[in-house]
């Protein structure tokens, strides 16, 4: 049996990378062939999230024995939030065959890429700065300090989208959602 394939999207916060994502997973022709990873979090649960579908929500303590027992693929602190991937999961499912995609930021794309070096990476960005800024303002999720703060992780993130091997700009998001399904058609093998 072959093994599967990782694709990895990223983005800055506000790019649209889960609209896209979740878009990607809508349609029947991916859902068949992409298994989406749930990342572990110890953030809030947002307005119409749910446990085990959109993010598997834990305790700070809970995160901390999972980070030392070596239970993810790669894990990251974003905006005092933890965030990670959960490696047995992730090797499971490619191991059986399986696609799998993530939905994880550029430092956790980086080890993720270091140990999976045929992974599909995929850039998400906004046309220009000042679209991103207004985006982050029209979510109404953050405070001011928060927009802030992610803006200026943004401005690193945005430095990485070299490194990756596809961006799309997404200054549409049907548009944007046709890039994306058309590359990983691209690259999923036959």
């Amino acid at each position: 049996m072959k093994k599967g394939k990782i694709f990895i999207i990223s983005g800055p916060s506000g790019s649209g990378k889960t609209t896209l994502h979740n878009k990607l997973l809508a349609d029947p022709y991916f859902r068949k062939r992409l298994v989406k990873s749930i990342s572990v979090t110890t953030r809030s649960r947002r307005k119409g999230e749910v446990n085990g579908r959109d993010y598997i929500f834990v305790t700070p303590k809970m995160f901390d024995y999972k980070v030392r027992a070596n239970h993810f693929l790669e894990w990251e602190k974003v905006f005092s939030n933890c965030y990670g991937t959960p490696q047995k999961n992730v090797c499971d499912l490619l191991n059986h065959g399986q696609h799998v995609l993530l939905c994880i930021d550029v430092k956790g794309a980086r080890k993720v890429y270091r140990r999976f070096k045929s992974a599909v990476t995929i850039f998400i960005k906004t046309p220009t700065w000042d679209d991103l800024k207004q985006r982050l303002k029209e979510r109404d999720t953050d405070d001011a300090e928060t927009i802030a703060l992610r803006l200026k992780v943004a401005k690193e993130e945005l430095l990485e989208a070299k490194n990756y091997k596809h961006v799309i700009v997404n200054d549409n998001v049907e548009r944007a959602a046709e890039q994306l399904k058309i590359i990983i058609r691209n690259e999923l093998p036959e």
